[in-house]
């Protein structure tokens, strides 16, 4: 199976270049199914202090079949309060959905999965509320942010 000799390809480049902040961790019985989490960044956004600094954040990434013709699918099970991440934990990435090409790999949607979460932009979002509160009403959106990462992506 093809897919198979790309993802022990994919996972070996990963190891051997790992992504700092960022743990992959594939299903032992299904290699389709990857665990994965993001360490949040001590800063974002172009500001020193990120809300989500000191939050760990839990994805899963599903790769279909047909992979690599097909992208993956990412849902985060940490809820998370950010304009580009949904409340069923969809991310909103263009190379996700109508710029995804059997070229990309999959550290290349890792860091940009990273990068997103890191750096919430009211763009192109999945929670048009949010983004409007983040452009609107930087403070409040900040403090919620902060509160959530504190209540649903700290480790006890």
């Amino acid at each position: 199976m093809a897919a198979l000799r790309r993802l022990n390809k994919e996972l070996s480049d990963l190891r051997s270049r790992p992504i700092e902040g960022l743990t992959v961790t594939p299903d032992e019985e299904n290699m389709l199914h990857w665990k994965c989490s993001i360490k949040a960044a001590v800063s974002g956004f172009n500001r020193p202090d990120s809300p989500y600094k000191g939050g760990i954040f839990h994805f899963n990434l599903d790769l279909p079949t047909e992979f690599p013709f097909k992208a993956p699918s990412v849902a985060f099970t940490t809820k998370i309060y950010h304009p580009g991440i949904d409340e069923e934990g969809h991310i909103c990435v263009p190379i996700l959905r109508d710029q995804w090409k059997p070229t990309v790999t999959l550290s290349s949607v890792l860091a940009i999965i990273q990068e997103k979460l890191n750096n919430p932009s009211p763009d192109d979002p999945f929670e048009p509320d949010i983004a409007v509160q983040l452009k609107n009403d930087h403070n409040k959106f900040l403090a919620t942010a902060k509160e959530w990462t504190k209540k649903y992506a700290s480790t006890p």
